[in-house]
């Protein structure tokens, strides 16, 4: 009877270094293959080009390969666990860095029943996150695109989205990675917000950008980049221009589309009751809903109702009365808006509204309540945060700082220390060099 052997791999990019650990493995046994589930890889990384089922067929039919399980903890002990190997086949790459302590939770693992480590040495000059990234640089189809944010939702407690407003913030975005405690912390996608849109073209926040001219920018972002995009679309317009607006917005590979339920000419929401904002009637904004989900045609798109009542100031019941109507008309998501500087009365909408649904992804904007932590945020049962506005936010300053030092010096040197080296452009446009 043969013994068992256990390896673990991400496998979203397989290459020889993987053939040759199954070779190795194979030598002692049946090879079981611990296949970590996307949750489990972007608990550490980034979500998988390919999704866990794709994984799992092109593991299936590798030569040597006896079984593949999912491997639902970055830790391999909980599988250790249940399948009791004889044997743990693993790369001697872990030896040192961020991995040692579950080369020695796997140790101490084993330990208990006479289990077996045995370690490959490391195949050099080739990485599973060099091959996938390099993949990529070609661009994603724009049905991949749209799925994607689905998967992060099933993937991640919390999915984050940050404003890009021209193709070079969206490089900046889609680049950003920070290690943080061991675990590699970046943005899962990109908000196409109309007010960034709008104020970049010089014009006011009020609907006056043609969808046309929204969709071009989103167009050329997708161009250069591949991580998905919420789109913000204000009221969304007359319902009969929806039903032809959806397939535009949709065909694009835009995962998502969330609308605000005001009516009448639109005027920003962090203007509270500075401004006539009139909210729009439940039965007609449900309409709305309903419009776009008979019309999308891929199943994966989104539709996220945006609720404006705390904004507008009529309570906590008129919100959630909202919210389950949204909800019940086939609204996807629900998006919660407020312009207080904490966050309670949204941690207090998410708790009501989690009594009567338990899966429906939640979206919040901190904006205003910016003290709010994401750690907060999925502990009150929100899925996704947006930045909103912060990239260009950050522009504007940046821009104002720079002509002023040139004007008073009369020249660019004292400027210069606070610019993008010539050296980083090149880096980080494709193509450049």
């Amino acid at each position: 009877m043969d013994k068992k052997v256990y390896t673990g791999f991400s496998a979203d990019t397989l290459h020889n270094g993987h053939i040759n650990l199954i070779k190795k493995a194979r030598k002692y046994g049946k090879v079981i293959v611990g296949l970590l589930t996307d949750k489990a890889v972007t608990n550490y990384k980034r979500l998988p080009l390919l999704n866990y089922e794709q994984r799992k067929e092109i593991l299936e039919n590798i030569s040597g390969v006896s079984e593949v399980v999912p491997q639902k903890e970055w830790d391999y002990t909980v599988n250790i666990k249940k399948y009791k190997p004889d044997y743990v086949v693993h790369g001697d790459d872990w030896m040192h860095g961020p991995e040692l302590n579950l080369r020695k939770n796997v140790i101490k693992e084993l330990k208990k029943y006479g289990g077996k480590l045995i370690e490959v040495p490391y195949t050099k000059g080739v990485s599973s996150y060099a091959l996938s990234i390099s993949q990529t640089r070609g661009g994603v189809t724009s049905e991949h695109r749209l799925k994607t944010l689905r998967r992060c939702l099933s993937a991640k407690n919390l999915s984050k989205f940050i404003e890009t407003h021209s193709p070079i913030s969206a490089l900046i975005v889609e680049k950003a990675v920070q290690k943080v405690k061991n675990k590699t912390e970046y943005f899962d996608g990109f908000w196409s917000s109309s007010l960034t849109d709008a104020t970049n073209l010089g014009k006011p926040d009020n609907e006056v950008l043609d969808l046309s001219e929204r969709l071009n920018n989103i167009n050329q972002i997708f161009e250069v980049t591949n991580k998905p995009l919420i789109m913000d679309i204000d009221t969304g317009g007359q319902v009969d221009h929806l039903k032809l607006n959806i397939r535009s917005v949709e065909r694009l590979g835009i995962s998502a589309i969330i609308m605000e339920d005001k009516t009448g000419l639109k005027r920003n929401s962090l203007l509270g009751k500075k401004s006539l904002q009139v909210q729009e009637e439940i039965n007609l904004f449900c309409e709305k809903i309903k419009v776009i989900k008979l019309n999308q045609i891929n199943k994966d798109f989104m539709v996220i109702a945006r609720i404006e009542s705390l904004i507008l100031e009529k309570g906590m019941r008129d919100a959630i009365s909202r919210a389950r109507a949204y909800t019940n008309s086939g609204a996807d998501g629900i998006m919660i808006h407020s312009r207080k500087k904490n966050p309670k009365e949204i941690f207090e909408f998410a708790n009501k509204y989690r009594r009567d649904f338990k899966n429906i992804p939640l979206v919040c904007v901190p904006t205003s309540y910016n003290s709010v932590r994401e750690d907060e945020l999925v502990k009150h049962g929100f899925n996704i945060v947006i930045y909103a506005n912060h990239l260009f936010r950050a522009a504007y300053p940046a821009m104002q700082k720079t002509v002023n030092s040139i004007l008073k010096n009369g020249r660019s040197k004292e400027a210069d220390r606070d610019l993008m080296k010539i050296k980083e452009i090149l880096e980080l446009i494709p193509g450049t060099k």
